[in-house]
């Protein structure tokens, strides 16, 4: 069985997987000084912030998560290329491998609190663990769950659904008029996924702390549930 395999539920599994990417980014970006996990380009801007505003703090999480990220992905590419030479599905172990990650960063938060300075050797690590998670699920979004939208960065999916909102506005023939219908349809939930983890991610921090990364590794283990057919997991 290989990674071609169609996602079973993917109406339900891009939303959970979106909800999981804001959610954990919030998290790492509130907890972390400013630490993207799921979308680390934004951690250039950062960086390029800290040259001429020196109060922004952790530099070196920063710099550390692209090299980071890119093990992440290169590992999860090397991981699932084999697994697909020997004819096996790689979504259960990949998904997995994210949710230990994610409690490596719970773990190593814990361990670090209180987190007062970005740059202490704990935030540090928690924060590279997060990156790693996320890495993992971008990823798998390229390698696994191909038929689903982009999970773990809006900007493409938003950009998406104004312009085929834009076509239907202005009218378009019957049959370009389904395509761009179902389209939109496939897109619009994970953006509204992500910004509800978003919002849910800074709400339960504040309220209970970093072990509100239990959420989002619960929300994998239904992914991994979600995703399989029943076929395909006896």
């Amino acid at each position: 069985m290989t990674d071609n395999t169609p996602i079973a539920r993917p109406g339900a599994v891009a939303p959970l997987l979106s909800f999981v990417a804001g959610y954990v980014d919030t998290v790492g970006f509130i907890a972390l000084f400013g630490l993207f996990t799921a979308h680390v380009t934004g951690n250039f801007v950062l960086i390029g912030a800290s040259l001429v505003q020196p109060a922004h703090a952790g530099v070196l999480a920063k710099l550390l998560a692209l090299p980071v990220f890119i093990a992440a992905v290169a590992m999860t590419t090397a991981f699932v290329r084999r697994r697909e030479r020997r004819q096996r599905r790689s979504l259960t172990p990949v998904l997995w491998a994210q949710i230990v990650l994610l409690g490596g960063f719970l773990v190593a938060a814990l361990l670090a609190a209180p987190i007062i300075h970005a740059d202490a050797p704990g935030a540090v690590i928690a924060g590279l663990l997060g990156v790693a998670a996320m890495g993992v699920q971008n990823a798998a979004s390229r390698l696994i769950f191909t038929s689903l939208s982009p999970t773990t960065v809006m900007t493409g999916n938003v950009t998406q659904v104004v312009i085929d909102s834009v076509d239907l506005l202005r009218g378009s023939n019957a049959d370009n008029r389904a395509v761009t219908q179902a389209r939109i349809s496939k897109m619009w939930p994970p953006v509204l996924a992500f910004a509800v983890g978003a919002a849910a991610g800074a709400v339960l921090l504040m309220q209970v702390g970093i072990v509100c990364l239990l959420l989002p590794m619960l929300a994998i283990v239904l992914v991994s549930r979600l995703a399989l057919a029943p076929e395909v997991r006896s």
